[in-house]
């Protein structure tokens, strides 16, 4: 059904049903392809309740229709994709609104790039980006609870959520944020959604308590489900459910403003390069490292070095530099690659301080400690050689989706987490399994908290290619599963993962899940089909195969 011209009579921003408005809306940087019937872009929030009450109306009047947020749709789960409405906050919803002493306000349309130029005005940083910096919006980083390199150091976006304003299912903006016990007495006597939610909410967590509790994933990060576990703290005596809307992926309000905490970032930094010929001393070496603590310890795979050099003229346009000069500096590394030295894994450790002494003692130290291993290693001499290496690990998904025709990036096995100290069991079972499926991969990933991005390189048109995605998603989750791991670290659940969760919580946390679901969005109108009611049919149907 078209509702464009209704929803014009109530709403002030654009309404769009244009062919080339709706393919655009149709693809993230995932797997899938889904199109909407419309996409809406709202002018303020009060458009926002609007469409929420719409949607809402006719939902109640037995109307299959639904609202999905979206900003720059770089999510790699199909998380922002949709057959009903897409509510997109890119154009309008693109204000930094405040920059504190430490915290600032902004809303979900605004790019992280602009963002982070704006705090670091102040020397504050959110150190919560993911490797799309230049590409994500805030909304993003909130939605799917992101990280990235500095996550080992800082935590990922849930530690740095303080207040976030939501529109909820009956058309209202409400303010959340952490409450103590008095001040949630004192919400629950309210007669209005955000007092029902809290009310229900906690009920549901203090009903199932310990249940809930030991079903949080013991790894380093984990953006799997809701995270039911973070919201009641009876130790500090607080009630949050910011912590449960972070990570949420819209399935539960449209998210409208927020604001973070952020922290006043080192000005020093030395980066240390280890080759690894074997996966072998993998654990001892990175616990070496680890043990001069590191800001950031990152890593990618020999595939991907030999992808970065293939594709070394984009690499130099991404480090802005003379063809011939950098051809020099990466002599090196062409070299590696014509004698068959390349390294199986590149450990890039950035240590960070107050002071370059500092920080390159620190280096110094790590380097020294790994001598009895006889492994190849190097300081980054200079912020060319440190933005070389860098380069390498943060572009590698970017250089792969867009310098192949015949095949195409495939995230699907992107974002698992192990323990760290599981690792040498784990990465040869997971080697084992890859090694039967003829198939060109990279990894890359934070090594230090043991989370990796596996990118396929696959041709979608071929139904072998489709078959080896349904199989290698079952077995690498399943390995997974046996080291009790997550699925999903950063990149969160949608398509892709959603229908996996009853694999990795089992059936009572996920009737918590729905249960959560069904008390925040009653009607099911934000984002349905992601996190809970997942249908993996629904997902390989839609699988992007042009």
């Amino acid at each position: 059904m078209d509702y464009s011209a209704e929803i014009k009579k109530i709403f002030r921003g654009e309404v769009n049903s244009d062919k080339d408005v709706l393919l655009a809306a149709s693809h993230d940087a995932s797997l899938f392809e889904v199109k909407p019937t419309l996409v809406v872009t709202p002018k303020d929030v009060e458009d926002v309740k609007s469409i929420v009450r719409f949607v809402s109306e006719k939902r109640n009047a037995g109307e299959n229709i639904s609202l999905t947020a979206r900003a720059a749709g770089t999510d790699m789960s199909g998380g922002p994709l949709t057959e009903s409405i897409v509510v997109n906050f890119l154009p309008y919803f693109n204000n930094i609104k405040n920059v504190g002493e430490d915290s600032a306000t902004t809303e979900p349309g605004v790019y992280y790039r602009d963002f982070e130029k704006e705090t670091l005005k102040h020397n504050l940083l959110l150190p919560t980006y993911p490797a799309s910096r230049d590409l994500c919006t805030i909304g993003g980083i909130v939605a799917n609870n992101s990280g990235g390199e500095k996550t080992l150091t800082y935590g990922k976006t849930e530690d740095y959520v303080r207040n976030i304003k939501m529109v909820l299912s009956d058309g209202n903006e409400y303010d959340f944020h952490s409450l103590t016990m008095t001040e949630l007495e004192e919400v629950n006597k309210r007669q209005d959604m955000f007092g029902e939610i809290h009310r229900k909410m906690f009920d549901l967590i203090s009903s199932n308590y310990d249940e809930i509790k030991l079903a949080k994933p013991n790894v380093s990060k984990n953006s799997a489900g809701y995270y039911l576990w973070n919201v009641y703290d009876k130790e500090k005596g607080t009630f949050n459910l910011n912590k449960l809307i972070v990570g949420s992926q819209g399935t539960l309000g449209l998210i409208t403003e927020t604001t973070l905490w952020l922290v006043k970032p080192k000005k020093y930094s030395s980066l240390l390069i280890t080759f690894l010929p074997t996966l072998k001393p993998l654990a001892e070496v990175t616990n070496k490292i680890l043990s001069f603590k590191p800001e950031s310890l990152e890593s990618f795979d020999d595939h991907t070095f030999k992808v970065a050099l293939k594709l070394f003229p984009d690499i130099v346009k991404k480090l802005n530099g003379n063809l011939i000069k950098l051809a020099f500096q990466f002599l090196p590394e062409f070299w590696m690659a014509i004698s068959g030295g390349v390294p199986k894994l590149i450990l890039i450790a950035e240590f960070t301080a107050d002071t370059q002494e500092e920080a390159i003692a620190q280096a110094n130290g790590a380097l020294a400690s790994l001598k009895p291993y006889n492994l190849r290693t190097k300081i980054a001499k200079d912020e060319a050689e440190t933005k070389k290496y860098w380069t390498f690990r943060r572009e590698s998904f970017n250089m792969l989706r867009n310098h192949f025709t015949d095949l195409r990036t495939a995230p699907f096995i992107d974002d698992f987490v192990v323990r760290h100290d599981d690792l040498p069991e784990f990465l040869p079972k997971l080697e084992e399994i890859l090694s039967h499926y003829k198939i060109t991969y990279t990894i890359a990933g934070h090594v230090g908290d043991g989370n990796f991005h596996i990118i396929p390189l696959m041709d979608l048109k071929n139904d072998d290619s489709v078959k080896i995605i349904k199989e290698l998603s079952d077995k690498v989750y399943k390995l997974v599963m046996d080291f009790k791991g997550t699925i999903d670290g950063e990149h969160n659940d949608g398509l892709i993962r959603s229908s996996y969760l009853k694999m990795m919580y089992g059936e009572k946390i996920c009737n918590l899940f729905a249960e959560t679901k069904k008390i925040f969005d009653p009607l099911n109108i934000f984002n349905p089909g992601k996190k809970v009611n997942a249908s993996r049919e629904y997902a390989w149907e839609h699988l992007n195969r042009a």
